[in-house]
């Protein structure tokens, strides 16, 4: 008996995906496909977009982008709701039509589904961590949450859930605060 080996998938493939209004992503080899945004989700990330660019434009530490592709390896390529990088590390990861390398923070906001949940605090918070991103949000819509990760020496770790009136903030961003709600607003 032979077993069948699946063919990997590469980053170059993902360039060759039809242009049909899916996400396609890649995590270690494996492809992942999520449906168009939901205009909950897109509020979401105009909200945070507003906050981030509020506090850059008095606090010019870096640049803000929503749904940029990121390339970690031949293997894995994502496109995140939203990414901080830090001007220190602008030139080294973001001089291109993609981010190549790992942002300081990516900002996951969870579409409805067992599935998406998984693929956001399970499958992308450990491809993250191999890569050393410094700080990663999951928001919830449907609970009005934000998980805060941080990276300690191997691995992305919960430090907070919070909740609407909670502040959220950052080491990585000197001085910015936030309630949560401002990021459901809308």
């Amino acid at each position: 008996m032979s077993t069948q080996i699946e063919p990997v998938l590469t980053v170059a493939d993902l360039d060759c995906m039809p242009d049909d209004g899916n996400r396609y992503e890649l995590i270690e080899g494996e492809i992942f496909v999520s449906r168009a945004p939901t205009l909950t989700h897109q509020l979401i990330v105009k909200n945070i977009i507003v906050l981030f660019q509020t506090y850059l434009d008095k606090y010019p530490v870096g640049m803000i982008v929503p749904g940029p592709g990121v390339i970690f390896s031949d293997l894995s390529g994502v496109i995140p709701d939203v990414v901080f990088v830090s001007e220190e590390r602008r030139g080294e990861i973001a001089s291109g039509e993609r981010i190549s390398g790992a942002p300081d923070i990516m900002i996951e906001i969870v579409s409805p589904g067992a599935e998406n949940e998984h693929r956001d605090r399970t499958v992308k918070r450990q491809l993250y961590g191999k890569y050393r991103v410094k700080e990663y949000w999951i928001i919830y819509p449907e609970t009005r949450e934000v998980e805060l990760y941080r990276l300690d020496e191997r691995a992305l770790k919960l430090v907070a859930t919070l909740k609407d009136e909670d502040d959220i903030a950052s080491p990585l961003l000197p001085d910015f605060v936030a309630k949560v709600r401002g990021i459901f607003r809308g």
